[in-house]
């Protein structure tokens, strides 16, 4: 970001060597995001770990619908603990404290494991696509497919997060300098081309994809709808089902396109001066999609949140039979286009 929102000092500390204030920002902004980030940490940890626990605790969950909702969780975390902690610290010192290397391997961490968040929402609407819509006819989803498509996040990450590593382009501190990524800001062939290729693999693709996988649903659902124009449950599950995924839609843009926006301006604008502040908005705010993720995809899942709450209780769901006298007028995704078979819906 130095190359682009020029330190205003010539006497300033580098990113590893002291305090960046007041000459990036003052001091009150960094401990402001400090004081965002060490929220955005404890709710991280809490949400994401209850994710994790209710998913060891009951084998029910286990089903290979949702371990793409596990393998979310464990890249939330892992985002957390390679992300917004080490920025939380790094805030409050006013530097990158842990030197150059460590910059390197915390901006890989931070890539790698939020793309792998990232096309976690991706596969996951995209076997809701799979399961409800039918395009394979009467398809089974097994656990070796949910194995495939959770180690594909990975390996896709993988591929796309190295390159800096050994080259193509580069992981610098960004911003305020109290976090790593990579270097979409100082311009040159090398970097402006990785960071197309990557705005097109990782944000673009998994971005088309949860819109396809979504847009098609919903014209299913109201397909059906349409078919039971009398079926009240018809009629609000597909209301419902809409309300949810304009929501799950919103949230990826807010959380993503943000960075791509910025990236992708900064790497087709040589001339673009953007200030230090601003160019560490879009990391932060998609590190908050730790905290929202989980809440969306995992805790408006209706065996989530049951399983959830007798946790919580000690065993006991004193919702359960409220939630049981409403049953029969609510009906998910999947009972209305197929009878009720694999639950895949947040609701």
């Amino acid at each position: 970001m130095y190359a682009v929102a020029n330190m205003s000092s010539q006497d300033s500390h580098g990113p590893f060597e002291g305090p960046q204030w007041p000459h990036v920002a003052p001091r009150s902004t960094f401990l402001i995001i400090a004081v965002l980030m060490g929220i955005v940490v404890a709710l991280a940890f809490f949400v994401n770990g209850l994710v994790i626990m209710v998913s060891i605790r009951y084998k029910k969950l286990r089903s290979p619908l949702n371990y793409i909702l596990l393998n979310l969780a464990v890249a939330n975390v892992l985002v957390t603990i390679f992300g917004s902690s080490v920025s939380f610290f790094n805030n409050i010192t006013g530097y990158f404290t842990m030197g150059k290397a460590m910059c390197e391997f915390e901006g890989f961490m931070v890539s790698l494991t939020g793309i792998v968040g990232l096309w976690s929402l991706a596969i996951l609407a995209f076997e809701r696509y799979i399961v409800i819509c039918k395009p394979m006819g009467d398809f089974r989803f097994k656990q070796r497919h949910a194995v495939f498509g959770c180690a594909f996040t990975w390996i896709w990450a993988l591929v796309w997060t190295s390159p800096p590593l050994f080259g193509w382009c580069s992981y610098v501190p960004e911003g305020l300098g109290t976090s790593c990524g990579p270097n979409w800001y100082s311009g040159g062939s090398n970097n402006n081309s990785y960071i197309l290729v990557l705005f097109t693999t990782c944000f673009v693709m998994p971005l088309s994809t949860i819109i396809f996988s979504y847009s098609n649903l919903i014209m299913a659902l109201r397909a059906v709808a349409a078919q039971q124009k009398e079926s009240e449950t018809t009629q609000r599950a597909e209301r419902e089902v809409t309300r949810m995924v304009i929501a799950m839609v919103l949230a990826f843009l807010v959380c993503w396109l943000p960075y791509a926006a910025f990236a992708i301006v900064a790497a087709t604008n040589k001339d673009i001066v953007i200030q230090p502040t601003l160019a560490s908005m879009p990391s932060y705010f998609s590190k908050t999609a730790t905290v929202y993720n989980p809440v969306i995809y995992v805790f408006m899942n209706k065996q989530f949140r049951n399983c959830l709450i007798s946790l919580v209780c000690c065993g006991r769901n004193p919702f359960a039979e409220e939630e049981s006298s409403t049953a029969s007028g609510r009906t998910d995704v999947t009972s209305v286009t197929e009878g009720g078979g694999n639950k895949v819906t947040p609701s």
